[in-house]
């Protein structure tokens, strides 16, 4: 899942307040976001396999560091206490580790049975979404768009980069994600594993985005 992720960012906005919606993009997407650099370094292994699924060419192979459960609430702890110790903000800080802890459970949706609940856990989880192209579009576009509708609930523009930050980010996340499931699979592992990296690009847009909106109230 990709835009169901960036969608809890956004609807996390209103509930959490005072976050940059960055840092909560980077909560929701965090697992995303270290995998590619545990796998650079050897501590995770992937093969792509085109037709594994219906929406992704990927068999993860392990991945217990950035995508189990026990792995992921503890990046949720470190993170969130992280804010804490640096802005005070219990509520915000609650909302960043259910931001993180929410990619789990998004993941055990889309994923085939291939998510550990704790490094070298001999279970794994994952209901499949993935496999259904059409079901994978549906629930993640009907996400993001009550993410996007929470998140302009929720704020307004400053000036006039307001919007135009807001919706150019949009705009580039869906043609990622549409280029996940139509374009062609990446051709070696060196390549997936710059397009990942790419993604820090997402909340560090949200960081310039919230330069430019504030809350409504």
């Amino acid at each position: 899942m990709f835009l169901g992720h960036v969608a809890v960012g956004l609807a996390a906005k209103k509930p959490a307040r005072k976050p940059s919606l960055g840092t909560l993009l980077l909560a929701a997407e965090l697992p995303n976001l270290l995998w590619p650099i545990f796998l650079a370094l050897g501590l995770e292994r992937v093969y792509i396999v085109p037709g594994i699924t219906a929406v992704s060419p990927l068999d993860f192979v392990s991945y217990p560091l950035s995508h189990s459960l026990l792995a992921d609430v503890g990046w949720a702890s470190l993170l969130a206490g992280l804010y804490y110790l640096l802005r005070k903000d219990e509520r915000g800080a609650y909302w960043i580790w259910v931001c993180v802890v929410s990619y789990w459970i998004l993941a055990a949706i889309s994923h085939r049975p291939d998510l550990p609940f704790y490094p070298g856990g001999e279970t794994d989880v994952g209901l499949g979404l993935w496999n259904s192209r059409s079901g994978t579009i549906l629930v993640e576009s009907v996400m993001l768009a009550m993410g996007i509708h929470l998140y302009l609930k929720a704020t307004q523009p400053r000036d006039s980069l307001g919007d135009w930050t807001f919706w150019s980010l949009m705009a580039i996340i869906v043609v990622i994600f549409l280029a996940g499931i139509f374009g062609p699979p990446p051709p070696n592992r060196q390549a997936l594993e710059t397009m990942s990296l790419g993604l820090w690009l997402v909340p560090a847009w949200g960081y310039w985005i919230d330069r430019h909106r504030e809350l409504r109230w």
